[in-house]
């Protein structure tokens, strides 16, 4: 990931220069964004080395969140690129000015390469949140190169300047549809939310059908880094003596089912006096059929149970 950073920056300065000279403001954006790709290819690794570092007593987890923040820190500079974008290209809009459309494509070429290089050398690495952003970033930059690419040519041919400005506000919009979205996982992350792509009901009611567990409760599901899912919950057996066989199934199930490798689940014996109550619409229950197990919200005290419509207090 290093030499692609010192490719990206090399190029961009090479980028910035032509664009200012040509007058391209594509070109130009295209420079600022292979800047920011050199940002955020630095952040990506900074974040990859911390997430290897070894736990410790003061960090039970590791470090492995890092990554979330620089997919946080990558997409809102991603926003801000688009936002300076947006502003530059309404200007030019406004006041035309002439562009040098073949120094435009030649370099757009040459940068275009340079993206697919880069964006190779990502793709062929370790697939995390984190350097799923860092290739965002370069593919929003071989758009941009496509982008110049198309401007100086049809600048060159026809001489009409507004494509320019056109194609970066396309690109922009490209740029924002992608960041958004990463903003909303690593948000989601470092809130702790159940990955997506698992439902925690359903993780419930597979769970809670393991032979010899009557039922589970204080289901929480959530990443200390993007490829690793964790899972703990309290677990109501009918035997404990057979809670080995109970555990090794249940562990087995989630590996292969969900994907869910860090597994704690703590057993609790069918004999221990609890109380159940008739769930209503005020606790945000589930409608489950009769005999179905049901599953209620982490924080008030959930229960995926094989009775029929109770909760746990």
């Amino acid at each position: 990931m290093l030499l692609a950073t010192l490719l990206t920056l090399g190029f961009a300065a090479v980028e910035a220069t032509v664009g200012l000279w040509a007058g391209s403001l594509a070109l130009v954006a295209d420079a600022g964004h292979m800047l920011n790709d050199a940002a955020a290819l630095a952040l990506a690794a900074g974040a990859a080395w911390l997430a290897r570092r070894a736990v410790s007593a003061r960090h039970s987890f590791g470090f492995g969140r890092a990554e979330f923040l620089a997919a946080l820190i990558n997409s809102a500079a991603l926003l801000a690129l688009v936002a300076w974008l947006v502003v530059s290209a309404i200007e030019r809009l406004q006041s035309p000015q002439p562009v040098q459309g073949q120094a435009v494509m030649v370099t757009a070429a040459l940068g275009l390469g340079l993206n697919l290089v880069v964006a190779w050398m990502l793709s062929r690495g370790e697939k995390t949140l984190n350097t799923r952003a860092a290739l965002l970033h370069v593919l929003g930059d071989l758009l941009g190169s496509v982008a110049a690419l198309v401007s100086g040519l049809v600048i060159a041919v026809s001489g009409w300047t507004p494509i320019d400005p056109l194609l970066s506000l396309a690109i922009g919009a490209l740029i924002l549809v992608s960041s958004l979205r990463l903003l909303r996982e690593s948000l989601h992350g470092l809130m702790e939310g159940v990955p997506f792509g698992l439902d925690l009901p359903e993780v419930g009611y597979a769970l809670a059908h393991v032979p010899g567990i009557a039922s589970v409760h204080d289901l929480h599901i959530w990443t200390v880094k993007s490829n690793q899912i964790i899972l703990s919950a309290h677990v109501v057996v009918h035997d404990l003596a057979e809670w080995e066989r109970i555990l090794e199934q249940s562990h087995a199930l989630l590996d292969a089912r969900f994907g869910i490798g860090h597994v704690t689940l703590q057993p609790e014996p069918i004999a221990r006096r609890v109380h159940w109550r008739e769930r209503t619409s005020q606790h945000h229950s589930i409608g489950i059929a009769q005999h179905a197990p049901s599953v209620q919200a982490a924080d008030q005290g959930q229960a995926v149970s094989k009775r029929t419509g109770m909760k746990r207090d």
